[in-house]
């Protein structure tokens, strides 16, 4: 059987996508495949992106094989943070006044700078590989996912993405997405699921591995062996295991319910607070999915990070044309899938975008609309716990005039106990909850803590759930869902209307 190795290491994410279903085989950081070199038994290698290169996981053993594939001509493919690894060079430092640089393995004559992108892109092919032999001058699919876009260098281009919106502002412009080396064997993509969304990729490289019919029902086989063992895992290297429940299990609802995680602001800590319940949720076997509202899918990395689920095309929730799918088309999409429950993940504040005559282009509209329930959460590190308090009071107040349900409140980054109590007792007194949360500030890096900022998966997602676990009733969260509804939007003359 053809041997198809992916890295499975801290802070990657092989689950992300299904790369066509290939991988046959894990190399770990150890550098072996069933107790040999991976070199000797692989042939062929993908190296899925995630924070691969802030983790630092790219051991000396792994680095071996993969340079010494290169040299046997055996194919490697590396996606996003894989691509980074093949690199010279990637500066992290999004947000730092100066470059913070992480070496790559030079096979690949490029480097990576900031750059944000989360578009669904086509990309025209414009030189030969094993990837891509055949079909220059064709388009392929997929979407970026990424922070360090900004290639620069001379490998040979191989692909070049048609983006729409970059760093927040609409650039339209062809970008950079894929290079390789000079012998083709060895080629980095931006373009995520471009193996899923384009067959003839995955052809190039059966063909590339001389694979017959009978290689590739093995391969098929294997792979999804392979998926099942992964799956079984919560995250990589958190030594957590749960079973992966069945999409087939008669008591997965066809139309799963909702509850959205919702803030009074940006930096409340939505996304942490998202992974840690995700984590939890799938410790208990829940087969739970994440969806975003807007188009900023990179925080919903460390939720797909440990429920080992892959971005969808319904992952990304439109508000004012930005994003993927529209709400209506979401809740279709997500019928059917197998998921226990969703968690949508919202935007900035949730009242953010409220007032722009474009509508949706808010995630109080967005809840609205699709009678989504919402658990609030505010921050108290900036204004204090007692303005955090009075930030909740206030926007559940609103949510109830615009006819959004509160399931629940969070006051996050507490750092007073005796404070944060009282306040909890006037958010129920003012606001009729019997659910309002706690949770004292978790205790990351000083950098990383965000998903654009150099985050190490394994970290944040660990720490997320051990603060969830600690600090909330999973349970209680869990009951606060509801079936989703599409009911349709206000105009904004009815939005204006609310404030009266």
């Amino acid at each position: 059987m053809k041997k198809i190795g992916i890295l499975y290491v801290k802070g990657s994410l092989p689950a992300f996508e299904n790369f066509g279903e290939l991988p046959t085989h894990f190399l770990k950081d150890n550098g072996l495949v069933n107790g040999k070199k991976g070199h000797q038994v692989l042939d062929g290698l993908i190296i899925p992106g995630g924070s691969i290169m802030e983790s630092l996981s790219i051991s000396p053993e792994v680095e071996t094989v993969i340079r010494k594939m290169d040299s046997q001509g055996n194919f490697v493919l590396g996606m996003c943070s894989g691509f980074q690894v093949l690199a010279n060079k990637t500066d992290i430092g999004r947000k730092s006044p100066c470059p913070v640089e992480r070496p790559g393995l030079g096979i690949l004559d490029v480097t990576f700078h900031p750059l944000i992108g989360t578009d669904r892109v086509e990309a025209e092919v414009v030189d030969e590989s094993f990837l891509t032999k055949r079909i220059i001058g064709e388009t392929v699919t997929g979407f970026h996912c990424h922070t360090y876009g900004d290639i620069k260098g001379d490998a040979p281009p191989i692909l070049f993405s048609s983006v729409k919106r970059t760093d927040y502002t609409d650039n339209p412009r062809k970008i950079l997405s894929g290079v390789r080396n000079d012998d083709g064997n060895v080629v980095g993509v931006m373009v995520h699921a471009s193996l899923d969304e384009n067959p003839i990729l995955n052809n190039n490289i059966l063909n590339y591995l001389d694979a017959d019919e009978k290689d590739i029902q093995k391969i098929k086989s294997a792979n999804q062996e392979l998926v099942k063992k992964m799956k079984r895992e919560v995250g990589i290297g958190l030594e957590i295991n749960s079973e992966y429940p069945s999409s087939k299990s008669p008591n997965t609802p066809k139309t799963p319910p909702c509850l959205m995680i919702a803030s009074t602001g940006s930096d409340s800590g939505k996304t942490f607070l998202t992974a840690g319940i995700v984590g939890v949720m799938r410790k208990m076997g829940i087969r739970v999915g994440v969806l975003k509202v807007g188009p900023d899918i990179r925080d919903l990395v460390p939720s797909l990070y440990l429920n080992k689920e892959k971005m969808e095309k319904f992952s990304s929730i439109q508000i004012g044309g930005l994003g993927w799918k529209d709400l209506e088309e979401t809740i279709t999409d997500i019928q059917g899938q197998g998921y226990d429950l969703i968690l949508i993940e919202a935007v900035m504040s949730i009242f953010t975008g409220l007032l722009n005559e474009k509508t949706p282009f808010s995630a109080a509209e967005v809840a609205k609309a699709g009678n989504i329930p919402t658990l609030l959460v505010t921050a108290c590190n900036k204004g204090g716990i007692e303005t955090a308090a009075l930030e909740l009071a206030s926007h559940v107040d609103m949510m109830h005039k615009m006819g959004i349900k509160t399931t629940g409140v969070i006051l996050n980054k507490v750092y007073h106990e005796q404070i944060a109590e009282t306040a909890s007792n006037y958010l129920k007194n003012t606001t009729g909850l019997d659910w309002v949360g706690k949770v004292p500030k978790a205790q990351l890096a000083a950098r990383g803590g965000t998903p654009e900022v150099e985050i190490k998966l394994e970290d944040f997602c660990q720490k997320a759930i051990e603060t969830v676990e600690e600090n909330l009733d999973v349970d209680g969260i869990i009951k606060m869902a509801e079936k989703p509804r599409f009911t349709g939007y206000s105009s904004y003359d009815e939005i204006l209307k609310d404030f009266d």
